[in-house]
């Protein structure tokens, strides 16, 4: 597994010239003169003298392991003969037929396998392809798997150096594949430059160039979700694309050809959608911010008054925008799903069919095996510039709440930092959170800070105890620190003014209603207290008698008022 660029190493350094055969052996096919030689118990030194121009040695080319790598180099080969009259795989082929929907990650793993074959043409040969394809299947370590994207990203070249500009065509890669698949069409985010940039600049801090290696571990510490995606779509796209390809002189074939239908019942349950969660959008027609904030990061003016074309904006017009800005669009919640643990955008269920007794039982079995999963809801809990301000507002809706759930915090300077908490807030004088407590900077830069448990706290009524909410595992240093009124925050012994706070619950509908449902039970509560029915004889022992008395009052009858 995790050989498999040593091994392509070792061929290129054992290669001195190609084999000369006739026809179109320089393609990757064998040749017949030194078919003999190419045998288990041949001399290791005949290696170096059999390589073929597109990276082929012959004594490696044995049955195919995979058939369904076998089948789709067959088919790459046929149409490359009748587009360009090559025994091959040429890069433009790969990437039309295997890759349809994402041709230029077609094109990047093309010249990636290319690369690994040490090919001296422009096409690979069959065999070559065949190699190359197994090899890069038969990948199963993460690590390795991630270095071989930042390469393949990369510029491909004797030093190997990654460029930002490489780094960022592989996340917006990633973010693009996870879009395309989303439950609800494909979506856009008119913020996702600035998301993107946030992670680029805290990888590079300014360097212009940085080694595969670094980069790796800089995205196993801190996303390590984004990439293992579009891994799992390449291996899934070189597995089935011979199904899918349709050939006329195939049509008869069973094996090769099938339904359209199929085909995209498959891609549905591939489940590439499950890792970014769906941002449950607001009633539109209840409470408005300003000009309205779409969940892809939009920003309608409905609220603005018409603007003439070319006039620059104000500053009292480009602040009212600013505070607009959703803290969480959807290239941020792609992020944080690909950041933090898993349970934060765990897959929920698909209800069994309620009616056993349907017509189409059958088929709602079927759905139910290819779309078991569903990717997870975040719900709004809470949003300071809808539902106000304070410490009361904040606890009011965001306690009780028992699942998962993120906290966003947008301060001066364009810093907007995430509290993720795996379980239910509580106000208590101990620090709380499971393993799966984290800490993070979103913006200008982002970075995972600590993910420890143990490292949140909030109480804001408990006496000789710090008061606000808290996070970091070492009380005597938190990481972040806000005050008991929710106005300031604190970090790197820096205090900044809180514009807005957002709370998103990532648990299941389930966790919602209950919340929900006790918040509908402190108002019933609240409202019969109110209206206490007393007997005088009750009246005479009450408390609030006594409190009247020492006020001056000596007559509790209305009708003496």
């Amino acid at each position: 597994m995790g050989n498999a660029h040593s091994g392509g190493k070792q061929q290129g350094s054992s290669s001195s010239s190609p084999s000369k055969a006739k026809g179109n052996a320089g393609a990757g096919e064998p040749a017949q003169a030194n078919g003999g030689s190419a045998v288990a118990g041949a001399a290791p030194g005949v290696r170096g003298m059999t390589r073929t121009a597109s990276g082929a040695d012959i004594q490696d080319r044995s049955q195919a392991q995979f058939q369904p790598v076998d089948k789709l180099g067959r088919i790459l080969a046929k149409k490359c003969e009748e587009l360009h009259g090559i025994h091959g795989v040429t890069g433009d082929v790969f990437a039309r037929y295997v890759f349809p929907k994402y041709p230029d990650l077609g094109h990047k793993l093309f010249r990636y396998l290319r690369f690994m074959s040490h090919a001296k043409t422009e096409h690979l040969g069959l065999v070559a392809f065949r190699q190359q394809s197994e090899k890069f299947l038969a990948l199963l370590d993460d690590s390795v798997i991630l270095e071989s994207y930042v390469r393949m990203f990369g510029d491909l070249n004797e030093s190997e150096l990654i460029k930002p500009e490489n780094l960022k065509h592989l996340l917006r890669t990633c973010y693009n594949l996870a879009m395309a698949h989303y439950s609800d069409g494909p979506q856009s985010c008119r913020l996702l430059n600035r998301t993107l940039d946030s992670v680029v600049q805290s990888c590079f801090f300014s360097k212009e160039s940085l080694s595969p290696g670094y980069i790796c571990r800089w995205l196993e510490n801190n996303v390590p979700r984004l990439v293992p995606p579009i891994h799992k779509y390449c291996v899934h796209a070189l597995s089935t694309s011979h199904r899918t390809i349709m050939d006329n002189s195939m049509v008869s074939n069973s094996e090769t050809v099938v339904s359209i239908s199929a085909i995209n019942a498959g891609e549905a349950s591939y489940g590439l959608e499950l890792q970014t969660p769906i941002l449950e959008k607001t009633n539109p027609f209840g409470k408005e911010l300003g000009g309205g904030v779409g969940a892809g990061g939009g920003i309608g003016g409905a609220s603005m008054l018409p603007r003439e074309p070319g006039k620059p904006l104000t500053a009292e017009e480009r602040e009212r925008l600013k505070n607009q800005q959703p803290l969480l669009p959807l290239s941020e919640a792609w992020l944080l799903a690909g950041s933090l643990p898993p349970l934060y955008s765990k897959p929920q269920s698909v209800p069994a069919p309620i009616n056993p007794n349907s017509a189409n039982l059958t088929s709602h079995i079927f759905l139910a095996k290819l779309l078991s999963l569903v990717p997870s809801h975040w719900t709004s809990l809470y949003d300071s510039r809808l539902d106000g301000s304070g410490t009361n507002r904040f606890l009011h809706h965001v306690l009780g709440y028992r699942g998962p759930n993120l906290i966003l915090f947008r301060c001066e300077d364009d810093l907007l930092f995430c509290v993720a908490n795996p379980n239910e807030w509580r106000e208590t004088h101990l620090y709380i959170g499971d393993e799966g407590s984290c800490c993070l900077q979103l913006l200008p830069k982002f970075q995972m800070l600590e993910k420890k448990p143990k490292s949140l706290y909030l109480n804001t009524h408990i006496r000789g105890y710090p008061k606000g909410l808290r996070a970091g595992s070492d009380p005597r240093k938190p990481i972040l620190i806000v005050d008991e009124h929710f106005e300031r925050l604190e970090y790197r012994a820096l205090q900044h003014k809180i514009l807005s706070i957002e709370v998103w619950g990532c648990g299941n509908q389930q966790q919602r209603d209950v919340q929900l449902d006790i918040k509908k039970w402190q108002v019933k509560e609240a409202e019969r207290q109110r209206t206490v029915k007393m007997t005088a004889a009750d009246w005479m022992d009450h408390p609030d008698r006594y409190l009247l008395e020492l006020g001056g009052r000596q007559n509790y009858n209305n009708s003496s008022t």
